[in-house]
């Protein structure tokens, strides 16, 4: 790390890979809004643009955190974390705008709440500012086939927001894109998984600390803006990949032993009928990476065997609040079930 401060508070670090023109349109704000309460940390992961000589001369009171290769999302905070020492940890996107005053509803509730290991802001849209923002909205949840949802956004709908999530509320994940963490959560539940490279790595950790008994709520009073699809656009092959090959292996790792079997079994079924439904639609490569992330899910469950067995003698909770009961996917696409409420009425999702 080219500069040293000490343990701080607040440490909001912005993990880059060749992304100067995020830096140039979002940090200055995310400083001003950041200091004095938290410092603000840039890890670099080996940028081959020219970000790092921009930080240098632009912003030298940021402290980088220099990375020798690109380890993505995932394993980019986890080497850039170890070199930081405070408090919180605040993973942000650098394509987050942040607003004045943003961080002090989140340090107030943390303080005051010590079983809470992490929370997020509000996040919306920042082409649609009365929109919720697609990774993270209000507050993620899961179903019981492991699909993950928002409140504010479900599959493709994407709602207006009218203050009707701005209460303070239990969550199961936080999003990775306005993520605070005590720094003791993050390490003694191990960390994000450097072998998602990125993609549902956060959904990952966030289901390890329910496990462990540790709770996660969104704090609507923070507000933040998020730009979204910086790194891949939506319909990338590549992002198809990583999406289904996490999400099987973040079921292989956290589901208890009594539901493991059905429910990977459900999943790789339904992960067959997507793979045709890209078929059908011409798409090649999105067909393509289904098959091959089914493949590497397969190679990979010897190595993730004992990742499975750490993760379960941590768990101390084998029903998790916050997990739908019912197939989000059924409701929303039979059901015509298209936003949280309605997804969620009726339902006992424990909150």
């Amino acid at each position: 790390m080219e500069s040293n401060t000490g343990k701080d508070r607040v440490a909001v670090v912005i993990l880059n890979w060749n992304g100067k023109k995020m830096l140039e349109k979002f940090l200055a704000g995310v400083v001003a809004h950041t200091e004095p309460m938290g410092t603000v940390y840039v890890a670099d992961n080996a940028s081959t643009d020219d970000s790092i000589d921009y930080l240098r001369k632009e912003f030298p009171q940021v402290p980088l955190v220099i990375l020798d290769r690109n380890y993505g999302f995932a394993e980019g905070y986890n080497r850039a974390l170890k070199q930081i020492s405070a408090s919180y940890y605040l993973l942000l996107n650098s394509d987050v705008e942040v607003t004045p005053g943003w961080l002090e509803p989140l340090v107030r509730y943390m303080d005051a709440h010590p079983e809470v290991a992490a929370c997020q802001p509000k996040l919306l849209s920042y082409f649609q500012k009365d929109s919720f923002e697609y990774a993270g909205a209000a507050g993620g949840y899961l179903d019981y086939l492991g699909y993950p949802f928002c409140r504010g956004r479900v599959l493709d709908t994407v709602e207006t927001d009218r203050g009707q999530y701005d209460d303070i509320t239990r969550i199961f994940w936080a999003t990775g894109a306005a993520l605070m963490i005590r720094s003791e959560d993050y390490w003694s539940a191990g960390g994000l998984d450097g072998d998602f490279f990125a993609h549902m790595e956060e959904i990952d950790l966030c289901w390890r600390l329910n496990a462990m008994g540790r709770k996660l709520v969104c704090i609507p009073d923070s507000v933040a803006y998020h730009w979204g699809g910086g790194t891949l656009p939506k319909e990338n092959p590549r992002k198809t990949y990583l999406n289904f090959r996490n999400n099987l292996l973040m079921l292989y790792k956290n589901l208890p032993d009594k539901d493991l079997k059905k429910i990977l079994w459900i999943r790789m079924l339904l992960d067959g009928v997507a793979a045709l439904q890209f078929l059908l639609k011409g798409q090649w490569g999105n067909f393509k990476a289904v098959v091959q992330a089914h493949n590497a899910f397969r190679d990979s469950k010897p190595q993730y065997k004992i990742k499975r067995q750490e993760v379960q003698k941590r768990a101390v909770c084998q029903t998790l609040s916050c997990v739908l009961p019912q197939s989000m996917v059924w409701l929303y696409m039979v059901r015509g079930r298209k936003r949280f409420s309605q997804i969620t009425a009726n339902n006992a999702l424990k909150i």
